[in-house]
């Protein structure tokens, strides 16, 4: 048996040409780039060449990219420190964003900040009217991811960020699952702060960024050297920077591939989940709105989401019921149920992320596999009942 990974959306694997920029840094060199030495020289240049081939990719200044050890890191620094150098007053972010946007908002409420959802509509974006009524109270910041994780639905963020900034509040989004999978300009979106992370696009886990306007104000979360502009102290990464300045670099190159290649496999899997069965019920989420082209999001009535993903997981077939950061979790997608989907459906939500290595014989033979699996587990639930 072979196994697929039809997991992107969680982690992908390291690119071989990833690997070779990084192994230099994992072997031989052993620079500190703090250091004033030729070897800490050669680590700086690392560095400074995996900044800029980061900013390419998402259209940002060198100068304001800051390497953090993690997307969650990054979500944490923009929210804690722009917040910070704000009076308290509101954090609003919306009801579909990642815990690690929505527990340090959360937490800023020990120091008076008033931490607040923005709605969604039934296809899974920011309802602009109720946050235009919302941004009308004292704001610290907003919060609105680019692209949803589960869904892969894409938001307004150029318009989201101009009502923002005409509340002179702060704009921050999390493109973590956006980056190398749409075009990306942190000019064009207008936002004061951008996360982004390197395992998300065949890059090493360890190194993501904040990309940052240069005329923020921020409180760091790490004290310590002043390294990186003095915002994150610590020791630089330097193989997982080198790292994720490569998959940058390739992202950038094979992005319209990518897009036109996962877009297809998409459309092919959903068309046949559609026609698999005339007795099986299947829902699809954020389908009528413009989404990630990797991303399928469904769910197939009277069968757990859960139990499915482990079903599929036995006959070879890597997939997930939601987001990889909570998969431990027993309660429905919180972002199933902000789109106002019954609890009960919202159970039984899988999701399928296809990458750049897999192919249209995986998805005919997947759906040969769901088909089988999921008229099982029908005949289990019948036989119990």
């Amino acid at each position: 048996m072979n196994n697929v990974y039809f997991d992107h959306n969680a982690t992908t694997a390291l690119d071989n040409a990833v690997l070779e920029a990084m192994l230099p840094w994992m072997r031989t060199q052993s620079g500190n780039p703090t250091s004033r030495h030729l070897f800490g020289r050669s680590a700086r240049d690392a560095v400074e060449h995996a900044r800029a081939q980061v900013a390419e990719a998402c259209g940002a200044y060198s100068s304001q990219v800051i390497f953090t050890s993690c997307g969650t890191e990054a979500n944490n620094f923009a929210i804690k420190g722009m917040a910070g150098h704000k009076p308290a007053s509101q954090i609003l972010s919306s009801a579909i964003e990642h815990p690690c946007v929505t527990r340090p908002a959360i937490a800023m409420q020990q120091q008076g900040f008033i931490s607040q959802q923005i709605a969604v509509n039934t296809d899974g974006k920011v309802d602009l009217a109720k946050l235009k009524q919302q941004l009308t109270a004292p704001t610290s910041l907003v919060s609105v991811m680019l692209a949803n994780n589960e869904t892969g639905v894409i938001q307004a963020l150029a318009a989201i960020a101009e009502m923002t900034r005409a509340a002179s509040a702060f704009i921050h989004t999390d493109a973590v699952q956006a980056l190398g999978k749409m075009p990306l300009n942190f000019t064009d979106l207008n936002v004061h702060a951008m996360t982004i992370s390197s395992h998300k696009i065949h890059g090493p886990q360890g190194a993501a960024a904040l990309i940052l306007d240069k005329r923020v104000d921020i409180e760091p979360l790490l004290h310590g050297g002043g390294q990186e502009k003095g915002l994150r102290s610590g020791t630089e990464n330097v193989a997982a920077i080198v790292g994720f300045g490569a998959a940058c670099e390739l992202a950038v190159t094979n992005q319209k591939s990518y897009v036109s290649h996962t877009q297809a496999l998409r459309e092919q899997f959903e068309q046949g989940l559609l026609h698999i069965n005339n007795v099986l019920k299947v829902t699809m989420f954020g389908n009528n709105v413009t989404r990630l082209p990797n991303t399928s999001f469904f769910a197939i009535d009277n069968i757990e989401g859960e139990t499915l993903v482990m079903a599929l997981d036995r006959k070879g077939y890597a997939v997930a019921s939601g987001s990889a950061c909570s998969s431990d979790s027993t309660e429905p997608s919180h972002v199933l149920l902000a789109m106002g989907v019954n609890a009960d459906i919202a159970r039984g939500a899988v999701r399928v992320s296809f990458g750049a290595n897999n192919t249209t014989a995986q998805v005919a033979e997947f759906l040969v596999t769901l088909n089988n699996e999921v008229l099982r587990l029908k005949q289990l639930t019948a036989i119990a009942a």
